[in-house]
Order: C-alpha cells, then sequence, then structure tokens
C-alpha cells in the first residue's frame, strides 16, 4: 500500500505539503505585523484588542440591530403564521450574522495571531509588564497574584502557579506553531508530535475567535489538563482583558459553572461538557441552564475524545422503582460449574492434540487442537503450544476447512462442547450440550425458551372464551420474556467468566468493578458495560450487584461536537484514522511540520515465539540501557503485564517506577521524574499524555529517552503516541516494540506469515527475528482491527443518528417551553395537529359519533360541522373549521383563566404584609392537578396573563420530560429486540428505524394531546383557593451519571442466538426484565392508595377503578 501511495505522491503531490504551502502567506502576513506591533506600547498593544472586537461589532451591526427589532416586534403579532415567519427570519439572521463574524475574523487573523505572540514575546522578556489600570485589572486582582496595582498602574508579573507549580513564562510561538493554529482556526485537525506545544498552539485560535464574545470551548480528556491549562496560559489572554475559566473547578448546576461558560474562553473536560448539555436538557426553570449556544471548540488529543470514546454514550439515568431483578447471583454456581467442566474438557483436547501432533497425525491433532481452541482460547497452555514450530498454522489449516461453506462441518466441532467461544468477535455462545448441563438439577424447560408460533397456534385451536385465550397467550409471552432474560443473563456470565479478566479490562477497588480504557490504561470513572455486562462481572467477583437503571438523558459524544458551528482538534495521533475524522465530523487532517528534525531511532521490532522469552529479553536489555544512563519508560497493555514485569525487574534489582490504572493518582509526580538518568517507569499506554517528560543534558548526551513497548497494540495510533514521549523538540531517543506470537494481536490476527517464516528459520529457545517486512506484517495486523473498530463505531453512530433527530425535536420543544417565547407557536402548532389527528382517523371509519365524542374529550368543544357536513366535505377544510374553533375557544379560556385569577393576585400583591416574589397557583381538570410557579410582580402588571404563561409552561415541560423518559425507555428495549432480525436474513438497522419512528411518532401524538386535553380543560379550583409562596426546593432527584461501553451489533446479536435457537417461527416481541413480585397481588376490589406523579395529590378507590389511571401512566401506586 505504501508503495501505492508513493507513486501516487509522485502524480498527485503531497496532501500535507499542499496543506503546508497553502498557509505559508498567512503566517508570512502575521511576520509583517511584527515591526509595527513591537513599537507599540504595553497599553497600545492591549487597545488592539478593543479595536478587533469594535470592528466585528460594526460588521455585524446591520444584522443584529434588525434581529433585536424583530424580537422585539414578534411578542405583539397576534397571528401564529405570522409569527411563524418572524421567527423564521430571526433564526436566518442569525447564521448571517455568524457568517459575517467568521469573515471578519479570517481578515484580521494574521494580526490577531501576531497580537498573541508580541504578547508571549513581552511576557519572556520582561519579569513584569507595567499596564494603565483598568477596572478588569482591579477586579483580576483581588485573587490573582500575578497582578499587582500601584496607583494608576497594573503590574502584569511572569510567574504565576499553574496545577500547584510556579511556572514562569518562556515561549514565544514558532512559525510551525502559527501554522497549527490557522489549521484549528479554520476547523481541521492539525497532527503535532509530542513536546512541540500544543497547548501554545491553541492560544492563537482561542483568542482570535473569543473576540466575537459568543465564547470558545478548549476540550482536555482529564480535568487535571482541563485545570492546568485554564491556570497556565489565562494570563495571555487575561492581559487583553478576555475571562478564562475551567468548568472542571465548579460543581455542576450552580452558579459558578453557568459564569464558567459565560468566560469567552473555557476550559473543561469532554465527559462534563457533554453531561452539561444533558442537564441542561432537564432543567426545570432558565436559571438552571449553564451552557450557551454551541460556538467553537477545539478539542485537543482529538483522537482520544472523538474514536476511542466514540463507542461510550453519556447517559444520564435513575433507579428503576422495583426494576429489572436480574438473577445473577441466582445463576452464578451454574456458570462457575459450566466453565470448569469445559476447562477439564480443553485440557483434555490439548492432551490429545499434542500426543498425536508429536505421532505426526496432523489431522486429527488439528481437529482436537481447534475444540481446545474453540473452547478455552486464553487457555495458557493452548497459547504455550500454539507458539511451537507449525502448530499455529495447523490449527488455522483446520478451521479454515472447517468454516468452508458457511462453517458447514463446524458442528462437528462444537458438539461436545457446553459454550463456543469466538474470540476475534468477542462472543461465547451456549451449545445443546451446555443447555443439557444446566438443566441437570432443575425442570427441562427451566433454560429453554417456549416456541411461541407453535404455542400461540395450538391456543388459538383450543376453542378457549376470549378472557381464557387472552390470560393463556399472556402467561406465554411471560414466560418466553421471563426465560429470555435468564438466557441472556447467563450469556452475559459466560462472557465475564470467559472473555474479560481482571486487571487486563477491569480493576476491582473498593468492591466495585472498574473498566480500564484499553487505549490509555487509565480507569474510566463512572463508566459501566451496558446490557447487564458490568452486573455479570459483579457477580463473578462476589462484588455488591448494583441496581438496574432506567435511561433520562443519553448521548454520544459524537454527536455532542457534531453541534458545534465550528470544530478543530489536535493530537500527535491523527493521520492514520484521516478517514473516519472526515466520514464522521467532516474534519480534515493536517500533518504540521515538527520545529526541529527528529532524531529519535524507531527501531524495527523485535519479534520472539514466546511471552516468557519477550519479557526477559525486555528484562535484560532495561538492565543494560540503565547501566548506560539513559532513563527508559516502558509501555505495557495491561495492568496485569506492568505489575509482572514489576516483579521481573525486582528480582533482577533495577528501581522503578509504576504507573497504571490503579496507581493514576500520582501520574503527574511519576512523568516529571522518568526523563532523570538511570530511572525507569512501567506505564500502562497512558503514559503522561499531555504531559512532557524533560530531559538533562546528561542524559542527552547518553542517548536520550528510551521507549520499551512490550506489546502492539490493536490501535497504530497508540503505538506512535508511546513512541513520541521521546524525542520532542529534536532530543535524542529510541523507541523499541518487543513482539511475541503469544501476544493478543498476533493470535489473533497475525497472518500466518510470522510463524511461517520463524518455522522456515528453525528459531530456537530465545532466539528473535527482527525484519523491516515482519514489523509491516504486524501492522497489516493492526489495520484490520482499526478497519473494524471503525465499522462499529460507524454502526453506532447510525443507531445514535436516529435517535439524535428525535433528540433534536424533544429538546427544542423543552426549550421553547422554558424560555417561553415560541411556546405560543409550539402550542398552536400542537393545537391543529390534534385536530388534524382526530379528523383524519374518524374520517376513515366515517365516524361522527366519536368525532365528535374526541373533540369533547380532547379540545372540550362541540363539532363545527354538522354530520352531512363532516360527510361531504374533505379532511383539510374539516381540519381548518375544527381548528378555527378549538382556538377561539382556547383564547377565550385563557381570558377568562386570567380575569378569574387576577382578584386573587391583586389581593396577595396588594396586601402589605406579604413580602412574596413568586407565588403557588393550583390548577385542575377535574382528574389531575398541577402547582404551577409564577412571579407576582410579572402576574399583577400583565393582570393574570403572565400566570396563563406560566401554566403552559410547566405542563408543557411536565408532560414531554415524563413521555420522553418512557420513550427512552422503549428504545433501548427496541434496540434489544431488533437484533432478533438478524436470524431472518434482514437488517437490524433498517428495522429499528422503522420501528423507531412510528414510536416517536406515536410519543409525540401523546404529548400533544395530553398537553392539549390539559391546557383546555384545567382552571383554577372554584373554592378556597390558597395562595402560597413559592419555596425554592432542593431538588430530591438522584441522578447517575455514567458513559456505557457498548455492545457492537454483533456482539448484541449474538445475545438473542441463544433466546431463539429453539424457536421455529420467532415473534418480535420486545425483551423485557424478569420482575420479581414483592407485595402482595391485588384484587381487583381491594382499596389502593394512587398518587398524582406531577401534582402530588393522593387518591383511595378500589383498584379498578383506579386501573386507567395508572395506565395512562400519570398516577402511581402508593405501597403501604
Amino acid at each position: 500500500m505504501s508503495f501505492i501511495n508513493n507513486i501516487l505522491k509522485v502524480f498527485v503531490g503531497d496532501k500535507s505539503q499542499k496543506d503546508i504551502k497553502a498557509i505559508q502567506p498567512i503566517i508570512n502576513k502575521i511576520r509583517s505585523f511584527e515591526g509595527p506591533l513591537s513599537s507599540l506600547t504595553n497599553d497600545e498593544l492591549r487597545a488592539k484588542t478593543f479595536e478587533f472586537k469594535e470592528k466585528i461589532k460594526q460588521a455585524r451591526a446591520e444584522k443584529d440591530t434588525k434581529i433585536s427589532q424583530l424580537k422585539s416586534e414578534v411578542e405583539s403579532i397576534e397571528d401564529i403564521d405570522a409569527r411563524e415567519d418572524v421567527y423564521t427570519e430571526i433564526d436566518k439572521l442569525e447564521k448571517e450574522a455568524y457568517e459575517v463574524s467568521e469573515k471578519v475574523l479570517n481578515e484580521i487573523l494574521a494580526e490577531a495571531f501576531a497580537v498573541v505572540r508580541e504578547t508571549a514575546r513581552r511576557f519572556k522578556e520582561n519579569t513584569q509588564v507595567r499596564v494603565k489600570a483598568t477596572s478588569k485589572d482591579r477586579e483580576l486582582s483581588a485573587n490573582k497574584a500575578y497582578i499587582t496595582i500601584e496607583g494608576e498602574d497594573a503590574l502584569w508579573s511572569n510567574s504565576w502557579e499553574a496545577a500547584g507549580k510556579t511556572v514562569t513564562w518562556d515561549m514565544i510561538h514558532y512559525d510551525v506553531q502559527m501554522i497549527g493554529g490557522v489549521v484549528l482556526h479554520q476547523g481541521k485537525i492539525a497532527e503535532m508530535q509530542t513536546g512541540e506545544g500544543k497547548t501554545l498552539v491553541a492560544t492563537l485560535p482561542l483568542y482570535l475567535n473569543a473576540l466575537t464574545g459568543n465564547g470558545v470551548h478548549l476540550v482536555t480528556v482529564n480535568d487535571y489538563l482541563a485545570k492546568r491549562d485554564s491556570t497556565w496560559k489565562a494570563p495571555l489572554f487575561e492581559f487583553h482583558g478576555l475571562t478564562v475559566d475551567c468548568i472542571d473547578n465548579h460543581q455542576p448546576n450552580t452558579e459558578a459553572r453557568r459564569k464558567a461558560y459565560e468566560a469567552d474562553i473555557t476550559y473543561g473536560t469532554n465527559n462534563e461538557f457533554g453531561f452539561d448539555y444533558l442537564r441542561d436538557n432537564m432543567a426545570h426553570t432558565p436559571d438552571d441552564l449553564v451552557q450557551r449556544k454551541h460556538n467553537f471548540a477545539i478539542v485537543d488529543e482529538v483522537d482520544s475524545v472523538l474514536i476511542d470514546d466514540a463507542r461510550t454514550p453519556l447517559i444520564i439515568s435513575g433507579q428503576v422503582v422495583d426494576g429489572d431483578r436480574h438473577e445473577f447471583n441466582e445463576l452464578k454456581p451454574f456458570i462457575d460449574n459450566l466453565v470448569a467442566i469445559q476447562r477439564q474438557l480443553a485440557n483434555g483436547f490439548l492432551a490429545e492434540a499434542k500426543r498425536l501432533f508429536k505421532e505426526g497425525n496432523t489431522k486429527d491433532a488439528g481437529f482436537n487442537l481447534l475444540r481446545a481452541h474453540r473452547a478455552l482460547p486464553k487457555n495458557k497452555a493452548l497459547i504455550k503450544f500454539l507458539s511451537e514450530e507449525g502448530t499455529k498454522q495447523l490449527l488455522q489449516k483446520t478451521e479454515n476447512e472447517y468454516m468452508a461453506d458457511n462453517n458447514r462441518k463446524m458442528p462437528q466441532v462444537d458438539e461436545a462442547l457446553y459454550f463456543v467461544i469466538e474470540e476475534k468477535n468477542n462472543q461465547v455462545e451456549l451449545t445443546e450440550g451446555g443447555i443439557k448441563e444446566l438443566s441437570k438439577n432443575t425442570d427441562d424447560k427451566f433454560f429453554v425458551l417456549p416456541d411461541i408460533g407453535t404455542e400461540i397456534a395450538v391456543i388459538e385451536k383450543s376453542n378457549l372464551s376470549k378472557e381464557e385465550e387472552a390470560e393463556k397467550k399472556e402467561a406465554l409471552f411471560a414466560d418466553f420474556s421471563v426465560k429470555s432474560e435468564r438466557i441472556h443473563t447467563l450469556t452475559q456470565l459466560l462472557k465475564a467468566y470467559t472473555l474479560f479478566e481482571k486487571d487486563t479490562e477491569y480493576v476491582i477497588m473498593e468492591g466495585e468493578i472498574l473498566i480500564v480504557d484499553e487505549q490509555t490504561g487509565r480507569i474510566m470513572d463512572g463508566r459501566r458495560y451496558s446490557d447487564g455486562l458490568h452486573q455479570a462481572i459483579e457477580a463473578k467477583e462476589n462484588v455488591h450487584i448494583k441496581e438496574a437503571t432506567q435511561t433520562y438523558a443519553t448521548i454520544t459524544l459524537q454527536n455532542y461536537f457534531r453541534m458545534y458551528n465550528k470544530l478543530g482538534g489536535m493530537t500527535g495521533t491523527a493521520v492514520t484514522e484521516a478517514g473516519e475524522f472526515w466520514e464522521i465530523y467532516k474534519l480534515d487532517v493536517v500533518e504540521i511540520p515538527t520545529n526541529r528534525p527528529i532524531a529519535r531511532q524507531d527501531k524495527e521490532d523485535l519479534i520472539y515465539r514466546s511471552v516468557r522469552e519477550k519479557f526477559n529479553a525486555v528484562a535484560n536489555d532495561v538492565q543494560e540501557l540503565v547501566a548506560q544512563g539513559r532513563p527508559v519508560l516502558i509501555g505495557t497493555t495491561s495492568v496485569e503485564i506492568s505489575e509482572l514485569l514489576s516483579r521481573m525487574l525486582k528480582m533482577k534489582g533495577i528501581q522503578h517506577n509504576v504507573l497504571n490504572a490503579k496507581m493514576h493518582k500520582q501520574e503527574a509526580q511519576i512523568v516529571a521524574e522518568a526523563g532523570k538518568p538511570g530511572v525507569v517507569t512501567i506505564a500502562t499506554n497512558m503514559a503522561g499524555r499531555g504531559t512532557d517528560i524533560k530531559l538533562s543534558d546528561e542524559v542527552k548526551a547518553a542517548g536520550g529517552l528510551a521507549i520499551i513497548g512490550t506489546e502492539r497494540h490493536d490501535s497504530r495510533r497508540v503505538d506512535r503516541q508511546l513512541r513520541g514521549r521521546a524525542g520532542r523538540q529534536g532530543d535524542v531517543g529510541s523507541s523499541q516494540f518487543y513482539v511475541s506470537l503469544e501476544d493478543n494481536l498476533m493470535r489473533l490476527f497475525g497472518s500466518d506469515r510470522v510463524a511461517k517464516i520463524m518455522d522456515r528459520m528453525g528459531l530456537k529457545e530465545g532466539e528473535v527475528i527482527q525484519h523491516s517486512m515482519m514489523t509491516k506484517s504486524i501492522e497489516r495486523a493492526q489495520k484490520k482491527v482499526e478497519e473494524n473498530n471503525f465499522g462499529v463505531r460507524k454502526r453506532l453512530l447510525e443507531y445514535d443518528d436516529v435517535m439524535n433527530s428525535q433528540r433534536e425535536v424533544v429538546y427544542k420543544r423543552r426549550r421553547h417551553a422554558l424560555h417561553g417565547e415560541r411556546l405560543k407557536l409550539d402550542i398552536a402548532n400542537m393545537i391543529y395537529d390534534v385536530c388534524d389527528s382526530i379528523v383524519e382517523k374518524n374520517k376513515l371509519t366515517k365516524d361522527f359519533k366519536n368525532f365528535e365524542f374526541e373533540l369533547v374529550r380532547y379540545l372540550s368543544i362541540t363539532s363545527p360541522v354538522t354530520e352531512a357536513d363532516f360527510a361531504s366535505l374533505n379532511e383539510t377544510k374539516i381540519t381548518a373549521l375544527v381548528y378555527k374553533s378549538a382556538s377561539e375557544y382556547y383564547q377565550n379560556k385563557n381570558n377568562r383563566d386570567a380575569n378569574e385569577a387576577f382578584p386573587i393576585i391583586r389581593n396577595v400583591f396588594e396586601n402589605p404584609d406579604n413580602h412574596f416574589e413568586r407565588i403557588v397557583v393550583p390548577f385542575t381538570d377535574g382528574i389531575k392537578g398541577m402547582n404551577v410557579v409564577t412571579d407576582l410582580n410579572k402576574a399583577y402588571e400583565t393582570q393574570g396573563k403572565q400566570l396563563i404563561a406560566d401554566f403552559e409552561k410547566s405542563i408543557t415541560l411536565a408532560i414531554v420530560d415524563e413521555a420522553w423518559k418512557k420513550h427512552l425507555r422503549k428504545m433501548d428495549e427496541l434496540k434489544q429486540s431488533v437484533q432478533l432480525a438478524v436470524h431472518e436474513q434482514k437488517d437490524p438497522l433498517l428495522i429499528y428505524k422503522f420501528e423507531s419512528f412510528n414510536l416517536f411518532k406515536t410519543m409525540l401524538e401523546g404529548i400533544n394531546k395530553e398537553v392539549i386535553s390539559f391546557l383546555f380543560k384545567a382552571d383554577l379550583p372554584q373554592q378556597n383557593t390558597q395562595i402560597q409562596e413559592a419555596i425554592d426546593e432542593i431538588q430530591q432527584d438522584h441522578y447517575i451519571e455514567s458513559k456505557e461501553e457498548v455492545l457492537n451489533m454483533e456482539e448484541q446479536a449474538e445475545r438473542h442466538r441463544d433466546a431463539v435457537q429453539n424457536v421455529n417461527a420467532p415473534q418480535q416481541h420486545t425483551i423485557t426484565e424478569t420482575i420479581v413480585r414483592d407485595q402482595p397481588k391485588i384484587n381487583r376490589n381491594d382499596e389502593v392508595t394512587i398518587k398524582n406523579v406531577l401534582s402530588g395529590q393522593t387518591e383511595t378507590m378500589k383498584f379498578k377503578k383506579a386501573e386507567h389511571l395508572l395506565a395512562s401512566g400519570q398516577w402511581v401506586l402508593v405501597q403501604k
């Protein structure tokens, strides 16, 4: 492939060189401002910022004036259609104003960058920078130690605290850093090598884009970097009157967090930006909102955020009341036993394979070897045997034979096994033998699903009464639901036991299962595996199994960052994923040249037969490097390997530090020590990302930092990131990877070419092979994995895109309700949609009686058309007449409600003993009630109209939120149930899109009818309307914020394979969770107490009367 790329470069040129060539004139222009700016006084330099802001303001003035004028006019427009046109015009003008701002930013870019560079130069060359004190300087000096006020002057020191250390400014932007700044401003990704000063690069586009006043976000991968960088670079911006803050310094949903977003430049972690967006879309008042519009974001370590984290959606959830109770602890002994007896089987097959192989009977040896591999592929004895000459080739040859013709002969291999593990696809599947073994001490059908199609046919042919037939079918579906969940629980437990290893995929700390990020080796706080897998691992490790949760709000980082008007990113490793960045985010990758040539020596991989030989070689080489006085950074792929190597080095008496997921809190300190002579640091892939390892002259003379990679990672990016720890800013250094045929990458994806070459050369124990051809072969294996992972992420995005379009509709409607300004328009549209739905449905069935009934039920109006007109007029005409009648009724009702409420409001307002600011006014439609909070002063001034507006807001928010929560639950269930389509040779995604559209349409119709019905029927209670003061209560909602490890679609499909293996004609019924009753059964005539979830009102009545209220979702049963 590289050969083809080289030929293409000859004809079409190198993309990177073209990109840099296009930017060079801008760099020359920046340089041209150096002379004029250096001659300015400090105050004149600061005045440039005001000049830039004025230029942007003047360019936008016409558009901004027009927007302001339309916003003030729109409230007085009564005609709904005319109002909608005005809002459309406002949206169009806001877009045009943004484009004007961008045009001006491009015009002033060169001079603005030059101003930042000149400021950096003055801070470097002067211990203090004296300027005339502004009110902002005086305000900042109160809590910023680096600003001192002396009379009329402000003294800015060039030393300050950042992340607990004193830093002295010593940086001026190089040309290559200015190129990087231009790339970021253009909304592209700048690939810059480690040590090239990415943090400094970001100051240029941050300053430029902050001039618009619309806010700029700098996104980092962890809070340490967010807090460090926001304080390290802040004085550069604050000197020019720009405000800087970091959201991670403040608690969520607080005034301080809101102020952080109001700053010109806001630093923070990707998770917190995403969670704040979700929290804002669960807010109950505009005062609870913290974020502004998503203007421009620069993502640091962009590959980590947008690629590695792309499979992990952000989720805010709450406990499911009496929710899904999986049988993990009950089923665990079954799996314990099953895994133990399969291990014995696997060892038997392996022993037989070894014997036959020794005798030269390769056919039968291969068969037994394949059985052992499909039984337990991670068996240490098996992995060891597969590193011997000819064994891996035999396994691959046998596997190819039995997989031919769509796995035609594979059942012969699997029939002796209890379960089969497909390690490449991360899948495990119970066999018939496994189900028989599990059923030994239980009912024969305990783990077998009922054949839905056959059973339904039997029920329908039994001549039962309607009630009995319905009861039998319900019992059948309940049995299917319980057993499918049981089989799912078994499968997840099997995965936990066979595919997930402690100290590799997860660690146990303080009685909790914590996932380790395979890319960085960091612990992923608050992240859980989805679909019951995390609970299965908790059961396996005997830790507390956390309760199931229900999703309240969710978004993937992919879709969150696609909301920004402009997005840029920077990293040391992006080119290998350039295709994905463009396809998913439309982000171009530009390689930025290094300031000095790279002097690091990247050696070809050393390849050994076994892991033991490889680690012995690593330990010996480390001993040699330490003797030379060189620091060594050893990169490992798991906690387990880092601890193994640590033990080996201790045995050799080599002092060293260990940096892994269990010790991540000491990261900064360990990395700071890593560049000292003879210091050895063992690190998982985190390797101090975002922190430079600085070397002394003594170390440079000895050969610089030595990087040792103990295994190739699935992704070339992670390997490049590790190599990049050495050789910063032209420093000397070296990198060497050690590989064995037993490594996961080589076992699963390495071609048999490597094994063949090693066999041909007849390598003995401990001997090594090193050649560029072998390194390329390994990189091809990595490319296979990368392509597979890209497919998974793209598929996940396709699923989330369906949810995203729905999320945008609901959140937009919610925003309108929250702010109130466009709510009247939404309500008018809802009225029209309800009218249209009623007319369409009844016109189709020609049912005038039901048409009249539904008009009264939902809109409280009589029919504006006669039965004859209903039959003769078309749908559009009838809908228009009904809408006109309903709108007039609603307008009159609102006026009536305001007139009735005003005397009560006036009494409270004019009572000298009352000092209320906000009051609570009750409304009821006769069935359910709602307390509406309103501003007393505004309600009095508008003669009750503000109360009606607040009533509309409250009911819309309450109903939308409840419906959205239920919809998310249904969508979760749908995503699981559509995987059954795989067995019918159908694409689950297509079915998901179709079904989710129907679910969404049903939800919107339900919201419309519920909101309109309540608005049309609800009034102030006629007697004893008690007005109380609205007191701010701390919200009692306990939300859980998490990032879930999402299974790919093949993994999800696999969970259903067992569920349908005994079903001839599978029906698509939603898979629901097992619910165990812990209360006595309620009979229809029993007295029950129910509670309204919106108003808190309680009622006691017979259960048969309460059933329809409970079914509406607005009322819940109160347990006695």
